[in-house]
């Protein structure tokens, strides 16, 4: 019997298809007939999980997805068949879960349980819809974006009334308290400056008077004899008064403190010239007036000579004006000069 070509090539064509298809099935971990060991898993949400992904426990890779098909129409499960490289012991509380790939292509772990009955195949594993990294990251998320929210609205708030209370006035106000801290500090600045060079240990005035506390020990030390017979001579008056008749002085001298008591009641009564002059506000600002006109009269004279004695033929007669307070010695000596 003779076989034609275009059966040959038939015959050819078919089996390269068959093989295409078993070493197409192969690869992606699934064999064209269903045989081996099968768990299966039931879950709400694939998550982009495929043929062929792992299946892992405790990082070993049990097995592999066969197949993913929906438990109904409206698509509310979904089930995945797990096909297994040889007969586990995994306990029947055992929990599959889909764990989603940061970059990579999903997987599935199982959570091994403490039972001693093990799952045969063809049993369903218990799932877990646990969340992935970027679901955690939205679920941690969304609890901070709500407060971020408050704390901006609390915060726009607070700024809206520091806007209030900071008004024109009270910039001013605050802009005059640090211009006051300014000047207090200057003038720490000043004080320190001053107590420094106070305390220096050449020039500084605390040491010029140690040094002449120093001096006036030793002055002291060595009229040790003189000031010995300075004591002598107190003892020697003083042995005197003692002999001398203390209680009838003592007696006089009660009765002028008695007298003066007297006079000093009729002066703070306003009794009497003195007590007028020392009681008398008008007499006080009068003199005191007049000492004053003396002073600035006395400064024109030093710091305007000319104006009241012009000895000179071709000098100039000085027309400034009269002088209205008292000069001190520094404005005069730079006049002078």
């Amino acid at each position: 019997m003779k076989i034609s070509n275009e059966t040959k090539v038939g015959e050819l064509t078919a089996i390269a298809v068959t093989l295409l298809i078993l070493g197409f099935n192969f690869l992606k971990g699934r064999s064209v007939f269903k045989t081996g060991n099968f768990l299966y898993a039931k879950y709400p949400n694939a998550k982009g999980i495929m043929v062929s992904n792992p299946v892992y426990i405790n990082g070993y890779q049990i097995g592999s997805v066969f197949d993913i098909e929906n438990a109904d129409r409206d698509l509310k499960s979904i089930i995945i068949s797990i096909k297994l490289k040889s007969n586990y012991n995994i306990p029947n509380n055992s929990v599959a879960t889909i764990k989603e790939g940061f970059l990579g292509s999903p997987s599935i772990n199982i959570q091994l349980g403490n039972s001693t009955t093990y799952l045969r195949s063809g049993d369903t594993l218990l799932t877990s819809a646990k969340p992935g990294l970027l679901g955690q990251l939205g679920t941690k998320i969304d609890p901070i974006s709500e407060q971020l929210s408050t704390t901006l609205h609390a915060l726009d708030s607070v700024l809206n009334n520091i806007n209030t209370i900071f008004d024109p006035h009270t910039k001013h106000n605050l802009q005059e308290v640090i211009a006051n801290i300014n000047k207090i500090a200057a003038s720490l600045a000043i004080s320190s400056i001053s107590i420094q060079k106070m305390l220096d240990q050449q020039n500084g005035a605390f040491v010029q008077s140690m040094n002449n506390v120093n001096s006036f020990t030793k002055n002291m030390s060595d009229n040790n004899e003189k000031i010995t017979q300075s004591l002598s001579h107190v003892e020697a008056a003083t042995r005197q008064l003692s002999d001398a008749d203390m209680k009838g002085t003592i007696s006089e001298l009660k009765t002028t403190i008695a007298n003066l008591n007297v006079a000093l009641n009729k002066i703070n009564a306003g009794d009497g010239s003195l007590g007028l002059l020392l009681n008398d506000k008008q007499l006080y600002n009068n003199l005191n007036n007049t000492v004053r006109s003396a002073n600035i009269l006395m400064d024109d004279l030093r710091a305007h000579p000319k104006r009241y004695v012009n000895i000179s033929i071709f000098g100039r007669k000085d027309k400034s004006g009269p002088l209205m307070v008292p000069l001190n010695d520094t404005s005069l000596q730079q006049q002078h000069k």
